[in-house]
């Protein structure tokens, strides 16, 4: 008989896992609290960036000051207030804020990073119709030559960690040449090879068409609010009281910043954490045509078409804020400030659809993607700000796990009761 199995979240993670469940035959139910890319996934700057994904905690977190993560305007932002789970994860998050352990999980993220493309492609091949865009060039930018050498330190690191890693050091006019829009504020830049980008909303919708085409089931305001692990399988309750518990031969948990509420019970103890990044678009008569980043100021800005023409997605910020909490507008105003300099010929007083995400954290700065100890239910979840890219990748080792029972190689260093 086809195993059914349900996805708790239709993000990139959730979605991802399903697609590639249904490679191995298992019949999927996907549950979600709202809608597809509902979550974190929606407002995402939509860069697949391998040579960039690294761990969160890294020992330049340690040179921010009490002062500086207590303030509105600065790309870490932790609002004073008691909370002690909070208090656990960013004790946790400081702990591995050192070379070592930031190199130990590098060194666990490239064989990921090695592969996540190809993960993107293998979708396509599938059927999903959606194209991922070849960020030529991707152009990360400096107010000065040594703020350039901190990226080109880490880009040496990521390098010796395994991963394959190309790039060019650029001066400040060299960067304008490539790109008209940035300012003579910028003194120097990195363009990276082997890049892409995509639209997350467009490429989520065209991901879930193609799992509901091939059989799979979406349910969207379908909160769950429990899974209990039975000797038959696994049962699944909604906020809907006349549906009653579903039972299903296996659960995914793939629903971001909130996984630790159901994924507490089965041996998950590594704290998930909101770090809630803030996104908008803008217009303009000099739009950048390919991805540009401002490591400095951690502000991301990645080229979307709309109905209206192109438009231009200014993504940033770190907030360690309660998940569900409203949108603080000193976020989005700190973003304009910081990027107002550094561009010419675009609007940012012309903002839409302003948003905030909660990334789902871990102390580490590693996801959790495995099982749990319950022996039917499974995490995906955890990535920090790379679920997007290494979300197709997630599903289709995390489907291996769950169809073979053997535990891919890739996601020992991954294991959700570490």
């Amino acid at each position: 008989m086809t195993k059914r199995v349900a996805i708790v979240g239709a993000g990139m993670v959730g979605l991802s896992t399903g697609w590639f469940l249904q490679e191995h035959g298992f019949h999927v139910t996907v549950h979600e609290r709202r809608h597809v890319a509902g979550g974190s996934s929606w407002g995402n700057a939509g860069w697949l960036t391998p040579s960039l994904t690294a761990p969160l905690p890294e020992p330049a977190v340690l040179t921010y000051g009490v002062r500086a993560v207590l303030s509105p305007s600065s790309p870490v932002y932790l609002p004073p207030r008691l909370d002690p789970r909070l208090a656990r994860f960013l004790a946790g998050f400081v702990r591995h804020s050192t070379a070592r352990r930031w190199g130990i999980g590098m060194r666990a993220y490239a064989p990921m990073n090695r592969q996540a493309l190809a993960a993107f492609d293998e979708l396509a091949t599938g059927g999903v119709e959606a194209t991922t865009r070849l960020a030529d060039p991707f152009l990360a930018c400096f107010r000065t030559a040594e703020e350039r050498a901190v990226l080109v330190e880490e880009l040496e690191h990521v390098r010796s960690a395994g991963q394959d890693v190309t790039y060019d050091v650029l001066s400040g006019s060299e960067a304008r040449a490539l790109e008209p829009s940035l300012t003579a504020a910028i003194g120097g830049a990195v363009v990276l090879h082997g890049q892409r980008y995509l639209d997350p909303p467009a490429f989520l919708a065209a991901l879930a068409d193609s799992f509901v085409a091939r059989g799979g089931e979406i349910r969207e305001s379908s909160a769950v609010t429990d899974v209990r692990q039975t000797a038959g399988g696994a049962l699944v309750t909604t906020d809907d009281p006349a549906a009653g518990p579903l039972r299903y031969d296996a659960v995914v948990l793939a629903n971001g910043a909130w996984i630790g509420t159901l994924a507490r019970r089965f041996g998950v103890r590594q704290p998930v954490q909101a770090g809630r990044g803030y996104s908008f678009s803008v217009g303009g008569d000099r739009l950048p045509e390919t991805p540009v980043y401002f490591p400095a100021q951690r502000v991301a800005c990645t080229p979307l078409p709309t109905a209206d023409g192109p438009r231009l997605r200014v993504a940033g910020m770190m907030e360690f804020r309660d998940t569900d909490a409203p949108l603080d507008p000193r976020r989005i105003e700190a973003i304009v400030e910081a990027t107002r300099p550094l561009f010419d010929g675009i609007d940012l007083d012309d903002r839409r659809d302003e948003w905030v995400g909660a990334r789902p954290c871990t102390p580490d700065g590693l996801p959790l993607i495995g099982a749990t100890d319950a022996p039917d239910v499974f995490v995906a979840g955890g990535h920090g700000m790379w679920g997007i890219a290494l979300g197709p990748l997630t599903g289709r080792l995390l489907a291996r796990r769950i169809a073979t029972g053997a535990t891919p190689a890739e996601l020992v260093a991954f294991d959700p009761l570490r």
